[in-house]
Parts: C-alpha cells; sequence; structure tokens
C-alpha cells in the first residue's frame, strides 16, 4: 500500500511540473539509483569545467552522493532538498544513463529529456524484448508495469549512439525516430583512450579513495589482473557463487600473481558471505564506477555484457567470454545482434574451461577481429571528443 500512494503522489505532482519555466542554460544531471557514474557523470564532469555559460547540476536521490560530488567541488542537491527540487523543475535539459528516474521521473514535465543510455545493445532492450521477466513490461504492457514503471514509457528527446548500425536498435527499443538517436560515443570511454597523465589527474581529482588505492594496490602488487564482469541476469541471481568455485579459483589466481575484481551489475543481488578469506579476490559495489580502473586491468572476463564493447576500445587486452548458462540466457532475453559474429575473446562454457584458461594464460584476441568489432560498433567516434559533440548538438536544440 505504501509503494501504491507513492507513485500515487508522483501522478498528483507529474501534472504540475509542465508548468514550470524551463532555463536552456541550466542543465540537470543524474544517474541510476543515486550513483554518480557512467556517461552522465563524465559529461557532468566535462560540461562544469569547459561550458561556464551552462549551469549544470548534478541532482541524485543518494545523500552521500550529493556529497560526493561536492567534495570535488562540483554543485550537486539531493532531490528531496528545495534547492534539489528547484534545479529540477527549472533545467531544460535533463541528462541521464537510463531514466528520468534518475533524476525524478515526476519532476520531468517539459524537459528535454537526453539519454545516454549505458551500454551497446547486444541483447534486446526496452520495448525491443519478446520475452523473460520483463515481458509483462514491455510486451504485454500491464497496468500494473505502467503504474510502478512510468519512467519506461517515458520517451526520450534524444539517445545517445555511436554508430547507424546501433541506432536503428535504439530507435525501435525507445519508439523513437531514427534520426534521434545521435551518433557521438560515449563520454566515458575518453578515460580509457586518453594519455596516462590525463588519466591520473582524471582520478586524482574526480575519483574517490577508494578506487584510488584499488588502482594503486593493483598496479605495484600483482603481475596480472582479471575483471569480471558478467550482465544482469532477469532473474536477479547471484551470478558470483553459482558460476564460480571462489575458493579454488582464489587458490589459483594466489599461485601465479594474479588478481581478480568482481564488479556485479547493479541489478544483481550478491552475497558478500562467500568471499571472505579470499586474499586475491575483491568485490566491487555495484555503484562503484569501473571505468577509472580498468585501464590498470589485463583480461576481462564477460558474457553477454556491453563492456566488452568498450573494453575492446584498449588495445593490448585480453577478453575471455564466461558462457556457462548461454542456453538459459537465450530463454530469458535473446540478442540485438548474432551473438557469434558480433563478439570477440576465447570462449569458455564451464567452470573447469575457466580455471584451465587462467592457469594456461590462453585468451588472447585476434587483432583483426577487435578492429572489426570496434568499427562496427564505434566506427570513428573514439577518436573524437564526445562529451564536446554532445554539448554543441544539446545546445543546438
Amino acid at each position: 500500500m505504501i509503494k501504491f500512494l507513492k507513485y500515487l503522489v508522483c501522478y498528483i505532482i507529474y501534472p504540475f511540473s509542465f508548468l514550470t519555466v524551463r532555463r536552456r542554460r541550466r542543465w540537470a544531471f543524474g544517474s541510476f539509483r543515486g550513483a554518480f557514474n557512467d556517461n552522465a557523470k563524465y559529461m557532468f564532469i566535462y560540461t562544469c569545467l569547459q561550458y561556464r555559460d551552462i549551469e549544470a547540476v548534478w541532482i541524485s536521490t543518494n545523500r552521500a552522493t550529493v556529497e560526493l560530488v561536492r567534495s570535488y567541488g562540483l554543485p550537486a542537491y539531493s532531490v528531496f532538498s528545495i534547492k534539489g527540487l528547484l534545479y529540477a523543475l527549472t533545467s531544460k535539459y535533463w541528462i541521464f544513463n537510463s531514466y528520468t528516474s534518475d533524476i525524478m521521473f515526476c519532476l520531468s514535465g517539459n524537459a528535454v529529456c537526453i539519454n545516454l543510455w549505458h551500454g551497446v545493445p547486444l541483447k534486446r532492450i526496452e520495448f525491443n524484448i519478446k520475452r523473460g521477466a520483463l515481458s509483462d513490461r514491455y510486451v504485454r504492457k500491464t497496468l500494473r508495469e505502467r503504474y510502478y514503471h512510468p519512467e519506461a514509457f517515458r520517451r526520450p528527446d534524444v539517445v545517445l549512439s555511436s554508430t547507424p548500425f546501433q541506432s536503428a536498435a535504439f530507435a525501435s527499443a525507445f519508439r523513437i525516430a531514427e534520426d534521434r538517436c545521435i551518433n557521438m560515443g560515449y563520454p566515458r570511454n575518453h578515460i580509457l583512450i586518453c594519455s596516462e597523465e590525463e588519466r591520473r589527474a582524471f582520478i586524482e581529482k574526480f575519483e574517490p579513495e577508494q578506487t584510488r588505492l584499488i588502482i594503486d594496490n593493483i598496479k605495484q602488487k600483482y603481475r596480472k589482473v582479471f575483471v569480471y564482469m558478467p550482465t544482469w541476469r532477469d532473474s536477479q541471481r547471484d551470478i558470483f557463487t553459482q558460476s564460480i568455485d571462489l575458493s579454488r579459483l582464489n587458490d589459483s589466481l594466489a599461485s601465479k600473481d594474479y588478481f581478480l575484481i568482481l564488479k556485479p551489475h547493479s541489478n544483481t543481488l550478491v552475497d558478500n558471505r562467500f568471499l571472505a578469506g579470499l586474499s586475491n579476490i575483491t568485490l566491487l559495489d555495484s555503484t562503484v564506477d569501473i571505468y577509472a580502473i580498468l585501464p590498470y586491468t589485463d583480461v576481462l572476463i564477460t558474457d553477454y555484457s556491453s563492456i566488452l564493447y568498450d573494453y575492446v576500445l584498449m588495445c593490448g587486452k585480453d577478453i575471455i567470454l564466461y558462457l556457462y548458462d548461454y542456453e538459459d540466457y537465450v530463454r530469458e532475453r535473446d540478442f540485438t545482434y548474432p551473438f557469434d559474429e558480433n563478439v570477440v575473446g576465447k570462449r569458455v562454457y564451464t567452470f573447469e574451461e575457466l580455471l584451465s584458461c587462467i592457469n594456461s594464460d590462453t585468451y588472447g584476441i585476434d587483432e583483426a577481429q577487435r578492429k572489426l568489432i570496434v568499427d562496427r560498433f564505434w566506427g570513428d567516434t573514439p577518436s573524437t571528443d564526445a562529451c564536446a559533440d554532445i554539448v554543441e548538438y544539446i545546445k543546438s536544440l
């Protein structure tokens, strides 16, 4: 009942958000579940530093996030504060990673909504989903789903893409015209391909102490660093404990002076108890921004996650595709593009194969295939200044 009343209040407020005067030079930024991460984070920082004529503010439902952003000398407000409400209601442009709920749906009114999204749509997303747990929302569009997830039905005005190859998928997923998908690359990827000097300066100024300590630790102590980043399952099951014998893996890593970072998707449930006593494996909180850490890793372990397409932008890195539940996964969620033709990396299907792959260091990727994937999904956008291009595009609207 409390949840029902909460959304009822939201629907009462929503019409009034169309009545406020929104300022073109005032831009509101936000991210999923109130975190400070992903494309919106990098674009927000860039806008604050490079465009003094734009009043950019970060708005969050999380008080700790607000304090973190302020500690960097950047403007941030709780959406539940007077100033947060004021900025949300008077910002002409809303820029976010997932949905208007990244800021607050009921305040979005006649704001121009710029969805930066958070990854290449290898798997079907939003209204392209045809089966699985989310089909009630996107196929049957039940009254319950409409009531409790209004942000999913609020069409964005613009969606960030990178190539026409992807724009067609984004357009149908968000039910918008293809010309409203802008091919300009992802702001978050700049830190992957910039110079080490620029990267370290950014990390020192705009990353929390936890991130800096992790980077210093893995650079100094280990011969090789792996990062395991599986996508989420619609069932939200704990992937780490179901697919990996963490104790055996830890022993193998320790014997080779290797280290593994586990980075769950924000929708994945994780039981931390299974990590107790593991010397060479660490779990990052799902809200931690992994992008500053990725350049200091050597091998990505993933599955059907779009992180693969960001990781391939870095030369000299290796990829393992751990596809232990491939048959089950495709029953939950199908792919936008043929899987076999649009991924790169060493494929393993059981934990024993994964362990053998790590122990024998057999996970190199074909450079020609890597370049093909980069060209198909990114074109020339990695070499461009995505943040500047996006800001100028928004200013022209």
